[in-house]
């Protein structure tokens, strides 16, 4: 790709990023959701797979639109947040992919580390009219919550769980880095 972002940091604009997820319920349809509350930067290097990325996310601004199932996420039985009130994600790694990029990195979630693949788009770097540079990415990948020690689920008399393992993370982020600093 072409146009990349100049080298610097970039703070994560929370007004204009989703951090969101799915998934299966009682292996039907999907439940989305969002975290509101997160704060970040992404750091472009010269080389760019020098980047870096850091992201604290707040557990409690989880929402699913429905506030007995975000009380109960809440809960000791998923997130807990009384003990765990963050994810984290810091990246380690950075690869070219075609006309895309693979973000490497450690995701913590429920005290748990384990190394996740961000499959990552450069949607575009603009100047804005307030002397800022701004860049916007969108990146997916998929985890097993089990893995982070999210173990709670029930089982369907009909077979099946009431919730899925697989949780898919979407995430449309925008940066911006004042062009002077």
């Amino acid at each position: 790709m072409s146009d990349l972002p100049t080298p610097g940091t970039y703070s994560i604009d929370a007004s204009h990023t989703h951090v969101g997820f799915a998934v299966k319920h009682f292996g039907l349809s999907k439940v989305r959701g969002e975290f509101d509350k997160f704060d970040g930067a992404i750091t472009i290097a010269d080389p760019i797979t020098d980047s870096h990325v850091e992201v604290t996310i707040d557990a409690t601004s989880f929402n699913t639109r429905d506030a007995g199932r975000d009380a109960h996420i809440h809960s000791a039985d998923f997130l807990d947040v009384d003990n765990f009130p963050t994810l984290e994600f810091r990246s380690t790694g950075l690869r070219s992919d075609g006309d895309d990029w693979v973000v490497t990195g450690e995701l913590t979630i429920h005290g748990v580390t384990r190394s996740v693949e961000l499959e990552t788009e450069l949607d575009g770097v603009i100047d804005d009219p307030y002397g800022q540079e701004r860049i916007a990415f969108s990146a997916e990948t998929e985890i097993d919550r089990t893995d982070f020690g999210l173990t709670w689920n029930q089982a369907l008399e009909t077979g099946g769980l009431v919730v899925g393992k697989k949780v898919k993370i979407v995430l449309e982020v925008e940066a911006v880095r004042p062009k002077d600093a």
